[in-house]
């Protein structure tokens, strides 16, 4: 198992050292000397909980510890606050503002190591329960819900610098009469077949692959043009393709097939998360109107006259 992250916040390097000595054997532990390295430190390592000071020339621990809570990204980081012996009202205002708990200086080593343990392992369980609240049953994909989750927040930070942003949605082509024929279980093994090659076909780490609804999977491509949206969803299609599950009364091969529509555009702030969702939901629609197995795309930030499908006739 990987070592937990712990975030220490001092202006004090006498205090970190003393911190830094009571958990380096048990932890992974960086640190900061001001609020806005805090802040900084905490978006770029994500830690499993801060160790907070009060008292800080720029931006003080109250400050940071609101912005850390007012962040989506940053709100489930526990936060510790590190207070002079007697300082109830700095304690009282800690905790209002979402922190979970404090320690007193000077550090008490036994005191600071199982305050420190039991509010990790508190996480680590509550990361567990929220994994699988958002995780299909069946496929072990992100679903629905995460999906759309993460459209908030992935739409907000790219919109920032107005990169691009794809989602691919895909079906499976005539899934009920491959129940009706082979049975539920043999259809369950097709949906976990399908999940498996999907995750062999969307391989960067920042992506997202999701079970969106019974046979219907999303993916979810940050950063990805329409160019490489387009190999993804081919490369979907070979892996699907590749798995040779038979199909006997499917209407466009003899084996499991996709149809796949994908929609990319340049996030801006005015543009609803969902719109990604509805415009590729339509390009699916479209490669099964237009035959199956087959891949439709669009870039709908483009003028109406320019924004028509453009479709992948069997690749």
């Amino acid at each position: 198992m990987n070592k937990a992250t712990i975030l220490i916040v001092d202006d004090d390097i006498s205090n970190i050292e003393i911190m830094n000595a009571v958990l380096e054997d048990d932890y992974e532990v960086c640190f900061a000397t001001s609020g806005q390295q805090a802040l900084d430190a905490a978006r770029a390592s994500h830690p499993d909980l801060v160790l907070l000071d009060v008292l800080m020339p720029d931006i003080d621990g109250f400050e940071v510890c609101r912005q850390l809570k007012g962040d989506p990204l940053l709100a489930d980081i526990p936060v510790i606050f590190t207070t002079g012996l007697g300082d109830t009202e700095d304690e009282m205002r800690g905790l209002s503002l979402g922190a979970i708990d404090y320690v007193t200086k000077p550090i008490q080593p036994a005191i600071l190591r199982a305050r420190v343990s039991n509010h990790v392992e508190l996480k680590r369980l509550r990361d567990q329960l929220a994994n699988m609240a958002v995780t299909d049953a069946l496929t072990g994909l992100s679903n629905r819900r995460q999906m759309e989750r993460l459209m908030l927040t992935e739409t907000a930070r790219l919109a920032r610098t107005g990169e691009w942003l794809s989602v691919i949605m895909l079906d499976i082509d005539f899934f009920k009469q491959f129940n009706d024929t082979y049975g539920h279980p043999a259809g369950d093994r097709c949906i976990m077949m399908v999940a498996a090659a999907l995750t062999r076909a969307v391989k960067r780490a920042t992506d997202l692959s999701a079970r969106y609804g019974g046979e219907e999977f999303a993916c979810l491509l940050p950063g990805a043009d329409p160019a490489g949206a387009e190999l993804v969803a081919q490369e979907i299609r070979l892996q699907i393709q590749s798995l040779n599950i038979p199909h006997e009364l499917s209407r466009v091969s003899p084996f499991i097939t996709v149809s796949i529509g994908v929609a990319s555009a340049h996030c801006r702030p005015d543009m609803a998360p969902d719109q990604w969702i509805i415009e590729a939901d339509r390009q699916l629609y479209a490669s099964k109107q237009h035959g199956r197995d087959r891949i439709s795309m669009t870039v709908f930030d483009q003028q109406p006259e320019d924004d028509q499908p453009r479709l992948t006739a069997n690749g």
